[in-house]
């Protein structure tokens, strides 16, 4: 239990499935819980000086540690450790919906002219209690247009489809958002909403996402390209579309050019290819 990003244990406090393998004045289960603000930051200490991901409105954690404002954290999705506001947490939900399209914003009714009380981004997950003709009524008295949504228990199909809806979205070293995103980031959405089981940064990625494959072989829609400290995913034959700092962006580029530039840069060869069942 040596990598910190999975290991919820601080010193302090340690998930109790950890006794008798890491040191800890406390061992328990942990409380479940649920992100209540529309993004949250994942931070490596409760400093909140150093972001290592991000977490969507309704992502499920559990907390082993409150202290200072700051929670100590294991995310459901990946099993990532970490440090949240406090304030941004609340009950578990449970979910009927995500946003499946790049962006939504959080209306106070079902008026498009009002001012939107938040920006929510792709695959932030939500709870559906009643609809209207054009908007959906969530759990907290707050409106979605019906079109942004989409239900939970339909994942989509095309990894590589999901990965473009966020071209262009700025470059965010940890981010996870519409509003700003990174590789493995990038990578996971895509993954998570397809119903692939994805973690976090992608060394991680390159270890269990879908199955090796020859570097040389021919290049299928959804392939993941890695490098050290770096994942790409293939639109096509030819294309590949990642977040990247070159770009500041989310971009596509020449599978080849890429490759090349990426060498260039100092950043070393392609390290590993991987394809995802059923491909």
């Amino acid at each position: 239990m040596s990598d910190r990003r999975l290991t919820p244990a601080n010193g302090r406090v340690a998930a109790a499935h950890l006794k008798g393998m890491v040191e800890a004045m406390t061992f328990t289960d942990g409380t479940p819980a649920a992100v209540t603000a529309p993004l949250t930051d994942i931070w490596t200490t409760p400093d909140a000086t150093a972001r290592d991901r991000q977490l969507l409105r309704g992502e499920a954690v559990r907390i082993y540690e409150r202290r200072g404002g700051m929670a100590f954290i294991r995310a459901d999705r990946d099993g990532y450790v970490g440090y949240v506001r406090e304030s941004d947490l609340g009950d578990p939900v449970a979910i009927t919906h995500i946003v499946g399209v790049p962006a939504s914003h959080l209306y106070p009714m079902p008026d498009i002219k009002m001012p939107a009380l938040a920006r929510l981004s792709f695959g932030a997950r939500l709870r559906v209690v009643a609809a209207s003709e054009r908007f959906f009524e969530l759990d907290d008295g707050s409106h979605v247009p019906r079109p942004h949504l989409r239900p939970a228990n339909k994942p989509f199909t095309d990894p590589a489809s999901v990965a473009q809806l966020f071209f262009g979205v700025p470059y965010l070293w940890g981010g996870n958002s519409a509003d700003g995103i990174d590789c493995s980031g990038l990578v996971q959405a895509a993954l998570l909403a397809c119903g692939h089981p994805c973690p976090g940064d992608s060394d991680l990625q390159e270890g269990v996402v879908g199955d090796a494959i020859a570097l040389d072989s021919p290049v299928l829609r959804g392939d993941l390209y890695f490098w050290k400290g770096h994942v790409a995913m293939a639109v096509d034959g030819a294309v590949l579309v990642h977040a990247n700092a070159h770009h500041m962006a989310t971009a596509y580029e020449p599978i080849a050019d890429a490759i090349a530039r990426i060498a260039g840069q100092g950043d070393g060869p392609v390290t590993a290819r991987r394809r995802l069942p059923g491909a």
